[in-house]
């Protein structure tokens, strides 16, 4: 939402791809760089979110692999004044980092990010956000079928559908265009 009311009030159109590439309009700054803290606290929590289960995944794997392996295992404490101790793992450390450094790299080799992360996040609305929700509230209450709720409902979900379908469409083609003038490490303003 703060991206579309400062995209609306930095040029009277919502021009999210603009605010975040940060060309067409660069006046008053305070405006841009709100915008831009609300993009990084944005994707800072949807890459914690996203990514714990893996680490939670990887961190059991390890585990159960290698049981004996104190780097694996073994927690150190450290004491935090004023707060409780910090059990610091070391291979969590070290996978965490390791992880960020080349998701971070992946990012920097793609100058097409937007195109990727539209498309991404249009293959995970209507099945994550609408699709399962729905179906999930239908079951819970025992909507019989055709009953107008029943149909709102389900229109809603299939004008979602719709919508990211077109959304996914237009991320490929943004995709294959950029493909076209693909470099490395480049920023296209």
């Amino acid at each position: 939402m703060v991206f579309c009311v400062t995209g609306y009030t930095e040029g009277s159109t919502i021009r999210i791809k603009d605010n975040e590439k940060g060309f067409g309009f660069y006046n008053p700054f305070w405006l841009l760089d709100i915008d831009n803290a609300a993009i990084v606290i944005h994707l800072v929590g949807a890459y914690q979110v996203y990514c714990q289960p893996l680490f939670a995944f990887v961190k059991k794997t390890a585990s159960e692999k290698f049981p004996n392996s104190k780097f694996t295992t073994k927690d150190i404490k450290i004491s935090i004044p004023g707060f409780r101790p910090y059990n610091l793992n070391l291979f969590r450390l070290v996978w965490k980092t390791c992880f960020v450094m080349i998701t971070t790299l992946i990012s920097m080799l793609l100058p097409f990010f937007n195109d990727i992360f539209r498309l991404l996040g249009a293959l995970g609305f209507w099945p994550l956000t609408v699709y399962f929700p729905v179906e999930m509230y239908i079951s819970q209450k025992k909507m019989p079928k055709w009953r107008t709720t029943w149909l709102c409902l389900q229109v809603l979900s299939i004008v979602c559908l719709v919508i990211t379908i077109a959304t996914a469409a237009g991320s490929i083609a943004g995709i294959v265009l950029d493909l076209k003038s693909y470099t490395s490490f480049s920023i296209g303003y």
